[in-house]
């Protein structure tokens, strides 16, 4: 069934969405800190749930806290495994006040942060928050989180979880070819998989509108040859990748099997560049 997806004309919203980026960078960088390391940083990472962002449960001084950010009700949510919970409004707050609103409170639970991971937020001005353009930005996350899962699910080699990554905002997952990248250590956990690489962003310094994008490392030879569906192009300032504009889901009949066929078609091109290669 198809759906009614919001705008997201990043001009009618930006600061609405450097707030929520601001307010999830806090809960990856705590997340980041206490999480047990994972690789490709998976331990900093985000999950989309019916809310909006959640930590999911982690380790904090023999404690399990998890963190949500609650873009319905528009609150930064703590809850821990003793049953106690506490929210903090969104609206009205600053990067500094959530730090130390988040660290106050958890002080009163025996549980004292460290403060290295929370040290660069100290700008004091206040956020600006519009809860229906959060509420906006919280639907397009559920839909699209919904739509990786499946098309992760057609794949049949390794693949990461469908993860928000709060230093960029983007929702993205990888795919794995099973092959070692030639020349680089294979103990290199970063650099040493053959992958591509599958995200949406809400726009940035590159590209000034919500896009999906793919991008494949290495970057095989003729990767951009690969002729696009109507309306996505290949982009080649500063990086290279295929994009598809998250405007054109709005113009089509069903969104969904536009995006699974852009997604589809790029991942087969990537992967058998890759294999011709091996």
């Amino acid at each position: 069934m198809s759906v009614t997806l919001p705008s997201l004309n990043l001009a009618d919203w930006v600061q609405t969405r450097d707030a929520i980026h601001q307010y999830a960078r806090i809960m990856g960088k705590i997340r980041g800190f206490y999480m047990p390391k994972a690789k490709h940083w998976w331990h900093i990472t985000l999950t989309v749930n019916t809310h909006g962002l959640t930590t999911t449960p982690f380790p904090v001084n023999g404690r399990n806290l998890e963190m949500q950010l609650d873009l319905t009700s528009h609150q930064l949510s703590i809850y821990s495994d003793s049953g106690w919970h506490c929210s903090i409004p969104l609206k009205g707050n600053s990067a500094a006040g959530m730090r130390q609103q988040i660290t106050q409170l958890l002080a009163t639970q025996g549980i004292d942060l460290d403060e290295q991971p929370l040290s660069a937020f100290d700008d004091e001005n206040i956020l600006t928050y519009a809860a229906d353009a959060a509420d906006d930005f919280r639907r397009a996350l559920s839909w699209i989180d919904v739509v990786f899962r499946t098309f992760r699910g057609s794949l049949r080699q390794e693949t990461s979880p469908v993860q928000l990554f709060p230093h960029h905002l983007d929702i993205a997952m990888n795919w794995f070819s099973g092959r070692l990248v030639s020349g680089v250590d294979p103990n290199d956990e970063e650099n040493a998989d053959e992958q591509m690489n599958f995200g949406f962003v809400s726009g940035d310094a590159s590209i000034d509108e919500a896009y999906f994008y793919v991008t494949a490392y290495p970057m095989p030879e003729n990767w951009s040859t690969l002729a696009l569906p109507e309306g996505a192009y290949w982009h080649s300032e500063g990086w290279i990748g295929a994009i598809l504009p998250y405007a054109r889901l709005l113009e089509a009949n069903d969104p969904q099997v536009m995006l699974l066929e852009f997604l589809q078609q790029v991942q087969g091109h990537g992967a058998a560049l890759m294999n011709s290669r091996s």
